[in-house]
């Protein structure tokens, strides 16, 4: 029975990521062959070992800013534990970019109520 060298590489890609070799080349617009090699043993390219975690969502953005939010299929899981389409980020800055007097009281009441719950968690 043949059995598979399991290295590092692997272990990242199909494990940690669970992304398979196929998936792996079209993302990093690389060979099949080259992910195999990758597999075993060869050095997976910096740029393309972040693209797998950006795109298996280990990484989001390199800031601090971005703390807390990662890609999650097709959402962005934020830190509060919602999960938001592309749409409903869209429809958020289409409200915000309105700035009706009416948004911004509502705007302001919401920041109130959300900071208090903050405290209320940290409390």
């Amino acid at each position: 029975m043949r059995y598979l060298n399991v290295t590092d590489n692997y272990i990242f890609r199909q494990m940690k990521c669970g992304i398979s070799p196929e998936m792996t080349a079209k993302l990093c617009f690389k060979s099949l062959k080259d992910v195999r090699a990758w597999d075993k043993g060869e050095p997976i390219p910096p740029e393309c070992r972040r693209l797998i975690r950006m795109y298996s969502h280990r990484e989001l953005g390199i800031g601090d800013s971005w703390e807390g939010f990662e890609m999650v299929g097709e959402k962005l899981h934020l830190p509060t534990g919602q999960m938001v389409s592309a749409q409903q980020v869209l429809t958020g800055i289409a409200l915000i970019e309105i700035n009706s007097e009416i948004e911004m009281k509502t705007t302001s009441k919401l920041l109130q109520f959300s900071r208090a719950i903050t405290k209320i968690k940290l409390a």
